[in-house]
């Protein structure tokens, strides 16, 4: 079927409104037509070239749509279900998502390849050329095929357009504290970045009971909204927070420190550390420059 779609054709160029071709559902995939999809900073390092991917590609991998057709061998979903895409898919069989680490699994290694799961070919083209979907969805579209590991059912009374968020940034934010970061009742979270993800790890952190939630962004407005959706102090820096948590803690530090920036850099470890007590963890959420090496650590 022809739809529209948003193109981005190389670095540093603007995205595209053009017309392309998306395939029917071979064995195994789904199609959706999308009610709503976020811009999420990830896309964003397509178009800087930070997060490399063939191009042409089609942005966005945070999506929630009804399906519309199904192909040979579904099992998980049926026409006029509710879904939620996956920016990583968790097929259920690989070695990692039987352990339970579906966020793992192996199927994301073809993530930024361009090519389905299915059968290792385009499902979106111009002509004769293939197109990249990004993280295999490319919801900045009408309608997306994808591979049914890259779907979650969710309830028909879930507002589409909210339960978009969920692809991402709600799952990204929430999950940094809660499963990766296993914060507990009584715990100190620190959270430095508060954008669409780290506004979601302040609520994680709030609804885990962790005792003391800080959150550390240099703007103003967003230290506000942070403080109204869980935060117990706010920054404007690491530095800043070093000696307050140190204060709040009795100088044992933060249990989990989440860095969920927009464009991470080495230079930002040393003092996430430095907020990090004896046995805790830092999570390190944001994206950076796919070629950067290096890191400053004590």
């Amino acid at each position: 079927m022809k739809t529209k779609a948003a193109v981005l054709h190389g670095v540093n160029e603007e995205w595209q409104i053009e017309e392309v071709e998306l395939g029917d559902p071979v064995a195994g995939e789904v199609q959706v037509r999308l009610a709503s999809t976020g811009l999420c900073h990830s896309d964003h390092h397509l178009r800087t070239g930070q997060s490399p991917a063939p191009f042409p590609v089609v942005g966005g991998h945070e999506g929630a749509g009804v399906v519309v057709k199904v192909g040979e061998g579904v099992t998980r979903f049926a026409e006029g279900d509710h879904v939620v895409t996956a920016f990583i898919p968790a097929c259920g069989v690989c070695g990692p998502c039987s352990r339970g680490a579906q966020n793992i699994c192996d199927e994301g290694a073809g993530l930024l390849t361009g090519l389905s799961i299915s059968d290792k070919t385009h499902r979106v083209t111009q002509g004769d050329v293939g197109l990249t979907q990004m993280c295999l969805l490319g919801t900045f579209s009408p309608y997306i095929t994808v591979n049914q590991a890259s779907l979650v059912k969710i309830e028909d009374d879930i507002p589409l357009q909210q339960a978009a968020l969920l692809g991402c940034g709600i799952a990204t934010g929430w999950g940094s504290v809660t499963e990766i970061g296993g914060t507990r009742v009584g715990d100190t979270v620190v959270v430095v970045g508060i954008g669409g993800v780290g506004i979601n790890a302040i609520q994680g952190a709030k609804a885990a009971g962790a005792r003391h939630v800080v959150a550390v962004d240099p703007v103003k407005f967003k230290r506000d909204m942070a403080e109204k959706l869980g935060a117990t102090h706010t920054f404007e820096s690491m530095e800043a927070a070093i000696p307050a948590v140190g204060e709040m803690t009795w100088g044992t530090m933060a249990n989990t420190v989440v860095l969920t920036i927009g464009e991470m850099k080495g230079e930002y470890i040393a003092p996430a550390m430095a907020l990090t007590g004896k046995g805790g963890q830092a999570v390190v959420v944001g994206m950076g420059d796919y070629a950067a090496m290096d890191v400053s650590l004590n």
